[in-house]
Parts: structure tokens; C-alpha cells; sequence
């Protein structure tokens, strides 16, 4: 009886060790990194050991009174124009993508003004709206007026700067909300309608949660844009941040380095800003992967072990 060889392999492709995989060599990459390190060391070289920077001086007025008080009303007109400009850019989306013809061209022209206008500009107008309007009344249109009061003085610095910035922060919100809106897919809404869910319930329970995952990138960079928008409002007298380092070295002569104690707060609130805005979208990502992506830490923990 004799046994077919067709199906035993020979003995060399057998015995034969696997190949071993062999990683492609990549030496401009090790040495791009090593020319930007070189260039990273000496630029924090020049930073720590040049005396025009006045270290000492940015410590002592960092935490100085009158700087945190310019500071925690920056944060105040930041969370203040957000909250603002995010329920009435809301508004303005839903009326944008309503079916309704008039309300879908108001709002498309309040944001194309909006957007157009620079917000210094806006903030000036708004300061200035009693040379616009000296008296402002409520009445019947082309009839009688029932109340009238004079605007001259009625809107100071800072409640022009928060008309201001709420106006022109809303323009950008309602464009970031619609885009979260359109950014999911209709064939969920129609199955949803299809199943008896109202419109309102729908937008609450299906199109916005999925919607957040479009709208937070977007909202944590409007964030950080209002936070630093919120400088221009010195040009109003209003005691931001930046406007009481100002007062400082307007008085002592030490520009650089009151500039430096303003650039350390900015970048330390825009910081903290950034990590929950890292952790907001880790939120809004779930069930989207079948996986959350690891953190930093986690990754760093990894490459360690």
C-alpha cells in the first residue's frame, strides 16, 4: 500500500525558521527631533537667563490684588458671554433650521452681521448707542408711545461690553450648534418619528446627545477665543485682566513684565480650560467607539511598562 506525497510538505519548507520582521529605518525622523529639541533648549535657555524678562517683578504681581480681581472678571465675562451667547445661538439654530421661511432669514442675516462686524467695533457701538438713539420708547408701531426714557446714560462700559460680546459670541454659537445638528443622520429622526417620539423629545433624547460630539471640539474653541476676546474690553475702561496690568505698569514703567503676569494667567486659565475640555469630549464619546481612547497618563503608564 503506498502513501501519496502530494499533500506532505517537504522537509525544508517544514524545518524552514520564520522570517523575521525587520523595521524600516527612519533617520530623518530621530533627526528632526533632535534639531527641534536643540532649538526648543535654546529658546527656554534665553527665556530663563535673559534679565529684560524681570522674573522677580512677574512673581511679585502675579498674585498681586488688583490683578486677580481684573482676573476673576475675566472669568466672569467669559462664562457670562458663553452661557448668553449659547442659549440665544441655540435659538437662532433651531430657527434656522426650522421650515418656517422668515425665521430662516432672520437668523441667517443676524449671523452674517454678526460675523461680518469686528467685535471691537460692536463694543464701540454699543457704548455709543445714545448718539444713535437718545431716547428709546415702547409703543405702537408708527403710533403713540407708552413709555420713554433716555439712553444716554443708560448703558455703561460694562453693560455694553456684555451686549457686545453676548451679540457677537450667539452668531458663532448658532453656527456651531447647526452643524452639531446636521451632523446626524436623518434616517434616526425619521425612525424615531415613525415610532410616535415627538420633535421636542427627539432633539432632547436622539439629536443632541450625538450632536454634543460635533458641538464641544467646536464650543471649547469658542471657549478659549471669548476668554482672550475678553481683553479687547479695556478699550471701554472695563478692569479686565489685561486692563489692570495696564494701570500697573502705566505707573511703574514695567511693561514686559506685566505683560508676562497677564500671558501667565491666560495660558494657565486656558490650560485648565483645555483639560476639561478633553475629558467633556471623552464623555460625549462613548458608544460612538466600542473603546474610549487612552488618556495621556494612561498612555505614558503604557509605554512605561
Amino acid at each position: 500500500m503506498s502513501v501519496s506525497t502530494d499533500l506532505v510538505p517537504p522537509p525544508t519548507a517544514r524545518t524552514a525558521p520564520a522570517a523575521g520582521v525587520v523595521p524600516l529605518r527612519r533617520p530623518g525622523r530621530w533627526i528632526s527631533a533632535a534639531v527641534v529639541l536643540v532649538v526648543l533648549a535654546a529658546v527656554v535657555r534665553s527665556v530663563i537667563t535673559n534679565d529684560a524678562f524681570q522674573w522677580g517683578v512677574v512673581a511679585e504681581y502675579l498674585t498681586a490684588e488688583v490683578v486677580l480681581r481684573g482676573l476673576g472678571l475675566t472669568l466672569w465675562l467669559t462664562v457670562l458671554t458663553l452661557v448668553l451667547g449659547f442659549a440665544l445661538g441655540t435659538l437662532l439654530a433651531v430657527a434656522r433650521l426650522s421650515g418656517n421661511p422668515v425665521l430662516a432669514a432672520v437668523s441667517w442675516g443676524y449671523v452674517w452681521i454678526f460675523r461680518s462686524v469686528p467685535m471691537l467695533v460692536q463694543l464701540l457701538f454699543w457704548f455709543n448707542i445714545g448718539a444713535l438713539y437718545p431716547t428709546l420708547s415702547l409703543g405702537v408701531p408708527f403710533g403713540p408711545d407708552f413709555v420713554s426714557i433716555s439712553s444716554t446714560n443708560l448703558i455703561g462700559p460694562l453693560a455694553a461690553v456684555i451686549i457686545g460680546l453676548t451679540l457677537h459670541e450667539a452668531a458663532y454659537a448658532a453656527e456651531i450648534v447647526r452643524g452639531g445638528v446636521i451632523s446626524v443622520e436623518q434616517g434616526q429622526v425619521e425612525a424615531a418619528l415613525a415610532l410616535g417620539m415627538g420633535r421636542g423629545r427627539i432633539l432632547r433624547r436622539i439629536v443632541l446627545p450625538q450632536a454634543m460630539r460635533s458641538i464641544i471640539p467646536a464650543a471649547g474653541n469658542a471657549l478659549i477665543g471669548t476668554l482672550k476676546g475678553t481683553s479687547v474690553v479695556s478699550v471701554l475702561a472695563v478692569q479686565d485682566l489685561l486692563f489692570s496690568v495696564q494701570l500697573i505698569y502705566n505707573r511703574n514703567y514695567l511693561v514686559i513684565p506685566l505683560l508676562l503676569v497677564a500671558t501667565t494667567w491666560y495660558v494657565v486659565v486656558t490650560s485648565v480650560l483645555s483639560v476639561a475640555q478633553y475629558h467633556v469630549e471623552r464623555h460625549y464619546a462613548r458608544g460612538a467607539a466600542r473603546a474610549l481612547p487612552p488618556t495621556p497618563w494612561q498612555r505614558l503608564g503604557g509605554r512605561l511598562r
